[in-house]
């Protein structure tokens, strides 16, 4: 059946929307007149044995999706909405071995253990060496007088956090950003990643993560991959749940912010009085407007469990969810003139970060740090930055992603 509130045949996962455009317009249709609508697909299209899905676009009801866990399963499909359609059923259920694509009670146990490197203190522990590095990165792309803001800024920092936070040296972080560029890229024929060439990555992402916790088991440090692995029988990670922790860092910690940190300059330099008023003021609320702005991740999936009820509509045992962060956060129900970027804006319930419930974003603080960092530095050190060309645009089924984003830095 034809959702009516969309153009025939269009589909908000299509990664050929996203490689043009944040699909806002489409978003606004379906709140208005389909909050919660059936999106049919051709069979087998997204991954999945089935004909679609059900797209919810509302606050409130990305909201109610997210914090029914016992209803709404992130671990029956995974949290991803669309596959290559090659993908094997084999491939998508090794995915359920990462925190993202687990339901409680497991993801509760694993997040207990994993949120020991994501406390307060864990964070601020951080904070003087990767505001170093922060100055450091602006300063050696100043150097440059032009270049990508993606490559030399954006993707550095979210890069180099990790390997602090978890004691990656940080010679190998190239090496995590090729890993990660890979597992997410399958859809970009530009990139000519493959299903096989991503899948290949994330083994050895993975194997490097297991080689990593095995040598820390043998010889503890002061990191925190000590205190995930060296007593198991404590309540500790084995070496393969640590190998599928980093995996999910990789992407979560990585390509998100840097995402974040791209939309967020690009959003700067096209409303200049938002940089002028970001030099001069610094306020504090900058770091959340940009995630609701970027929306990083536009959605997740889930599976019902059961027969339920939705914004009106009736959803079947099995029929899979999808929620869309990017239409959340510009419901007018819920954001003043959602469509104006104002880095005072406050109240700002976004769901950049998840909807609530146990899939909210551990790393929350940490890019909110990262974010906050990054464009002190480059307020500080580049004032004048200024883009040279359009953003270039990954070509997603869930991301939204920029490639390259020319600037010229003095």
């Amino acid at each position: 059946m034809h959702c009516p509130a969309l153009p025939e045949g269009f589909d908000p996962t299509d990664p050929d929307v996203y490689q043009a455009r944040v699909p806002l317009p489409e978003f606004a249709r379906l709140r208005g007149t389909a909050p919660v609508c059936w999106i049919p697909q051709p069979h087998g299209v997204a991954g999945f044995d089935d004909d679609g899905y059900w797209a919810v676009t509302r606050h409130q009801d990305v909201k109610e999706v997210s914090t029914r866990p016992d209803v709404f399963s992130a671990n029956l499909n995974t949290s991803i909405i669309r596959f290559n359609p090659a993908i094997s059923r084999d491939q998508i259920e090794v995915q359920k071995l990462i925190m993202l694509n687990m339901d409680p009670p497991e993801h509760t146990r694993v997040r207990q253990i994993v949120q020991r490197g994501f406390t307060p203190r864990a964070i601020r522990a951080l904070e003087d060496a990767l505001r170093r590095r922060a100055e450091r990165i602006v300063a050696g792309a100043g150097a440059k007088g032009s270049g990508d803001f993606v490559t030399d800024v954006a993707c550095e920092l979210p890069l180099q956090a990790i390997a602090e936070l978890i004691g990656i040296p940080q010679d190998d972080r190239a090496r995590i950003f090729d890993w990660s560029n890979k597992m997410i890229a399958y859809d970009d024929p530009e990139l000519a990643i493959t299903e096989e060439v991503g899948a290949n990555a994330a083994v050895e992402l993975i194997s490097y993560a297991m080689n990593l916790a095995a040598d820390r088991k043998k010889c503890p440090a002061q990191d925190i991959v000590s205190r995930l692995v060296a007593a198991e029988d404590e309540g500790n990670l084995g070496s393969d749940e640590f190998g599928f922790f980093v995996l999910l860092l990789a992407v979560a910690g990585n390509e998100t912010t840097r995402n974040a940190i791209t939309h967020g300059m690009h959003a700067f330099l096209t409303h200049p009085e938002q940089w002028e008023l970001y030099k001069r003021e610094r306020p504090a609320t900058a770091a959340e407007e940009i995630v609701r702005w970027a929306t990083p991740v536009v959605s997740f999936q889930r599976t019902a469990t059961q027969d339920t009820e939705l914004g009106g509509a009736h959803l079947r045992e099995g029929q899979r969810v999808g929620i869309f962060y990017s239409s959340a956060n510009h419901d007018p129900e819920v954001f003043d003139r959602p469509e104006v970027f104002d880095i005072t804006r406050d109240p700002n319930p976004h769901l950049g970060f998840g909807g609530g419930g146990p899939h909210f974003c551990l790393g929350k603080s940490l890019a909110v740090l990262e974010i906050n960092l990054i464009f002190n530095a480059l307020a500080d050190a580049l004032p004048d930055i200024a883009l040279t060309g359009a953003p270039r645009r990954l070509r997603s089924a869930w991301l939204n992603g920029v490639k390259e984003l020319r600037v010229r830095y003095r």
